[in-house]
């Protein structure tokens, strides 16, 4: 068995890669990734503007599209598209054999709309419309008015993945949103064994923003605490997990049928050239969660990740780091609202990218009209 099919067979932990494009799914490349391991995909626009601009395997669509008459955005969206479908028939016998337990394929929204709860909305229904695959995951992201949006959806009986989490205030008003809206879909007679959900709680850019703030106080003992936030912040969350998917509120919906929405370690690749590469999955292994690779960091796992169940111990010192980040002034509530706030900026500055260079490819000479919001 691979180190991946360990991660689920003995802990539990169901890894994804963290990653799509066209070409993997062309020359098998994806099918044979889950063949060794890898249980679901994410996408986000930086990922699909990567692989669209990276590469010419798009441009015979593209063209048919625009010569269709298709609008530039209109176009991209039917790349993102025929990807996700492509990506989710490699793992639709998964999701099936599992009982709907994986197999999924994560497609985000527009960032454009990360503060706009009604436009949230009607794009992941439009997603949900246009791609029509019960392992689809509309991604959203975890803004104040994503909370707002995520709750409708899920009373909806959408299947949600919530993403850009970085902060443990943030990521206890996801699971309340989660429960309420299953509260209310049951209510109206919803079946709760359709929805899936995970909480996609970001890991690496926390330690670098807060080794960021910690380098510029300086001292010996400041310094010293560099490289440990990010995942004894992300031990409180799972913490926070399994007491919130204990409660008599959540029993009352498990016997109904709904299930747990899952922690998933998103931003798993480490940004420290001295730290081990494997550190954010190593750190972080357990039961009920999911884990995101890039292929950098399966191939390092592989090699030299150690298998062990981790993201339940040294609780005590996860709180102790936390308290003392709090002396010092760190703000983890700060912190998650300046990353929140960066990753909408990164998100939104790919999609204006990748929307830009497709404008050049049809020849005119202007420069691209604004983008619509799709619906």
């Amino acid at each position: 068995m691979t180190k991946l099919e360990h991660l689920y067979a003995d802990y539990g932990q169901s890894p994804w890669l963290d990653n799509l494009t066209r070409a993997s799914l062309r020359d098998g490349t994806l099918a044979r990734m889950v063949d060794d391991g890898i249980r679901g995909v994410t996408a986000n626009p930086t990922i699909f503007a990567r692989s669209i601009s990276g590469s010419h395997d798009y441009d015979e669509q593209f063209s048919q599209l625009i010569a269709a008459g298709s609008s530039v955005d209109e176009a991209y969206w039917e790349l993102v598209i025929e990807d996700a479908s492509q990506a989710l028939a490699v793992l639709r016998p998964l999701f099936d054999a599992s009982n709907s337990a994986d197999g999924f394929v994560s497609v985000e929204v527009s960032p454009e709309l990360a503060h706009d709860a009604p436009a949230t909305i009607a794009a992941a229904r439009w997603l949900s419309r246009r791609i029509n695959q019960p392992n689809l995951l509309v991604k959203i992201p975890a803004t104040d008015e994503g909370v707002t949006a995520f709750e409708t959806l899920t009373a909806e009986g959408s299947s949600i993945n919530v993403t850009l989490l970085f902060s443990l205030s943030r990521y206890a008003q996801i699971i309340e949103a989660y429960q309420s809206g299953l509260e209310r879909f049951t209510a109206n007679g919803g079946d709760p064994t359709t929805v899936n959900s995970v909480a996609s709680f970001f890991v690496s850019r926390v330690d670098v923003e807060v080794d960021r703030r910690l380098e510029a106080m300086g001292t010996e003992e400041v310094l010293a605490l560099r490289g440990q936030a990010a995942v004894a912040q992300a031990k409180l969350a799972y913490k926070l997990f399994t007491d919130r998917f204990s409660t008599d509120r959540w029993q009352r919906l498990g016997r109904l049928g709904a299930d747990v929405q899952r922690p998933l370690w998103a931003s798993t690749s480490n940004k420290s050239p001295e730290a081990r590469d494997t550190r954010y999955v190593d750190e972080l292994i357990g039961l009920d969660t999911v884990t995101t690779l890039p292929e950098a960091t399966i191939t390092a796992f592989e090699d030299h990740g150690t298998l062990a169940r981790t993201v339940d111990t040294d609780l005590p010192r996860a709180s102790e780091l936390m308290s003392r980040l709090a002396g010092l002034g760190i703000d983890m509530d700060d912190v998650g609202r300046t990353l929140e706030e960066n990753g909408i900026a990164a998100f939104d500055a790919a999609y204006d990218d990748v929307l830009t260079g497709l404008f050049g490819l049809t020849g005119v000479p202007t420069t691209p009209p604004g983008r619509r919001i799709q619906v």
